[in-house]
């Protein structure tokens, strides 16, 4: 009898189905903004340069769309969409992909995100 048949079939499933997986588009809600992120001893980033502070129960999402730990991240700058809370601080992060980034012009302040328009559905925005 053999056993690890099946398991080898589990096995090979996963790893045809993880390419698909990562080809999945993120949608951003419209309250999403994009800047630059310098992580240091959390909670504390600089978010464009300013001293800015993660939002307790923060979610940051790496470019695979898995939960990262502000801890590993430590020091590094990268290019994110956020969404901030009440008290201003950071709560949703997703650290973007090449492509993600080559979609422009996505907003970096509330105004100019007041000012354009946001179609979700093909997640890019326009500037009147």
């Amino acid at each position: 009898m053999h056993r690890c048949a099946p398991w080898a079939a589990l096995v090979a499933a996963v790893a045809l189905a993880l390419p698909v997986a990562a080809q999945v588009q993120r949608n951003f809600p419209q309250t999403a903004l994009r800047g630059d992120l310098t992580f240091g001893q959390a909670p504390e980033v600089k978010l464009n340069g300013q001293a800015t502070r993660l939002a307790p129960g923060a979610r940051i999402r790496g470019t695979d769309n898995m939960l990262k730990m502000s801890g590993a991240l430590t020091g590094q700058t990268l290019t994110a969409n956020y969404t901030v809370d009440g008290m201003g601080q950071l709560h949703d992060v997703w650290l973007l992909t090449d492509a993600e980034k080559a979609r422009k012009p996505w907003p970096r302040t509330t105004a100019e995100a007041q000012a354009w328009t946001f179609d979700p559905v093909a997640q890019v925005w326009s500037k009147p």
